[in-house]
């Protein structure tokens, strides 16, 4: 794993140091879900940007890494698909969740 992690990207990133915003966060472990809440809920909040953090648990092991990849990939397809994220959001982690039987988590922060 980190062979492959070493040829895509050129070093560890921490959400905590990037200074973008985003629309959607998706994160492959509740530990790492958790730490992205909690670092939204110590920021001060200046736009009020909504953003939705969603959590699929993926197992760190080749053949997870893969399937779980592809189930990301379909999960942003469906989420960019969507006319009205916003309203949609619900419904599309409902299908994706029957879709390939994983529990997602969902919640949405602030900037």
């Amino acid at each position: 794993m980190l062979d492959r992690n070493r040829r895509i990207k050129p070093h560890p990133e921490r959400f905590q140091s990037c200074k973008d915003s985003f629309e959607v966060i998706i994160t492959a472990e509740e530990k790492v879900y958790d730490q992205v809440m909690e670092d939204f809920q110590s920021r001060e909040q200046t736009t009020y940007q909504p953003v939705h953090v969603v959590n699929i648990e993926i197992q760190d092991n080749h053949d997870e890494a893969t399937l779980g990849a592809f189930q990301v990939l379909d999960l942003c397809t469906m989420m960019e698909c969507s006319g009205d994220l916003e309203d949609d959001i619900d419904e599309i982690l409902q299908d994706f969740e029957q879709k390939y039987d994983r529990e997602v988590y969902h919640s949405i922060a602030f900037y």
